[in-house]
């Protein structure tokens, strides 16, 4: 980024690492407006999570006051509820792991802040995401944080081009440990908060008891092994994820550990297995988004089938609205409703959801 002073609309959530950014941000002479998004009351639920609650806006605010910079809060619960929270309770119900902080990202917050920043005079727009952007003659490119175990760049593959241009992401090259340091150095007041680690409008992490208390009912059905022989049942089939393991139920007659390899949402039957069933070469992706228009034909490059996995080498074949992937090696646990994010190098190349 240049020297040049730059008015700059900051993501603010209440956590340690937007706070950063923006104190960086301030230190390099930028003019700053910090801006948190209401997008969630967690009322009724056990516990409060970050981005939901009270006390996270007032840390943004601290953090704002501290830095001697307006602090605006945008009410956006509709749109996260329409965009995210239910299309998240619709797969869980269909069979599906969704993605839910890549379609906020995408479809909420950074759409949002785009729209905003225009209105209040921003050229650019600024988050505490480990991940970067660079520029040169054919336009902006994401890629891999240098934190490569904090690295967020594959929640921020469906962004349009025209956002990503104005994109400016402070903690790309850093480790955590250097952001807390950043924030200790410059007074930051929320240098040391713990990070959450759920989603931020299930702080319990009971995806199955959620989707019971929002839709009002329950989908039990059975388990099974991959003859149809029964082994045990369930009581709300949303929070099964292909690979699961633990909360099984499973009567004693079953030998060795047993993982779920299929979800039948029709039958509300979970289909359980040996974990080496659970290993795929191919996979088939759609609702497809590329920074640039990707080869006609089959390229080369390594794709990501989860938050944590490591991008493994495959073949990519282009198709109309989507890709299918053949890997190299076979992936353990491709999941419906992931999203599964092709890099070159460090280099975002676009991705797609799992079907």
């Amino acid at each position: 980024m240049s020297s040049e002073k730059k008015r700059i609309l900051v993501a603010m959530s209440g956590g340690v690492d937007s706070s950063v950014a923006a104190a960086l941000l301030k230190e390099q002479g930028h003019d700053l407006i910090g801006v948190t998004l209401h997008l969630w009351d967690a009322s009724g639920e056990e516990q409060v999570g970050r981005c939901c609650a009270p006390e996270d806006r007032e840390d943004a605010r601290r953090s704002c006051d501290a830095l001697g910079i307006p602090h605006y809060v945008l009410d956006e619960r509709a749109s996260f509820r329409r965009e995210v929270v239910d299309p998240f309770l619709r797969d869980y119900r269909s069979g599906k792991t969704p993605s839910p902080c890549v379609h906020c990202n995408r479809k909420v917050k950074l759409e949002m802040l785009y729209d905003l920043a225009d209105e209040l005079g921003c050229s650019h727009i600024a988050t505490g995401h480990y991940a970067r952007v660079v520029h040169d003659e054919e336009g902006p490119r994401l890629l891999r944080g240098r934190d490569l175990a904090k690295d967020q760049s594959y929640f921020l593959f469906g962004l349009k081009l025209e956002l990503l241009e104005r994109m400016i992401l402070p903690l790309g090259d850093l480790v955590k440990a250097e952001t807390r340091a950043h924030g200790d150095r410059l007074g930051v007041p929320n240098a040391q908060k713990p990070e959450s680690q759920e989603l931020c409008f299930i702080p319990d992490g009971d995806v199955a008891g959620f989707t019971r208390r929002q839709l009002g009912d329950s989908a039990g059905g059975l388990i099974v092994d991959e003859d149809g022989n029964r082994l045990g049942e369930h009581e709300e089939i949303a929070g099964f994820t292909i690979g699961k393991r633990r909360g099984l139920s499973l009567g004693g007659g079953t030998r060795g550990p047993r993982y779920v390899l299929r979800i039948l949402p029709e039958t509300r039957t979970v289909v359980v297995g040996e974990g080496e069933r659970l290993e795929s070469s191919t996979l088939r992706a759609e609702d497809a988004h590329f920074f640039r228009t990707p080869p006609s034909g089959p390229f080369r490059a390594k794709v990501r089938i989860r938050y944590r996995h490591e991008p493994a080498d495959a073949t990519i074949v282009p198709s109309a609205g989507g890709f299918d992937v053949n890997f190299d090696t076979p992936q353990r646990a491709i999941t419906p409703g992931q999203a599964a994010v092709i890099y070159s190098g460090d280099e975002v190349q676009g991705g797609g959801f799992i079907v």
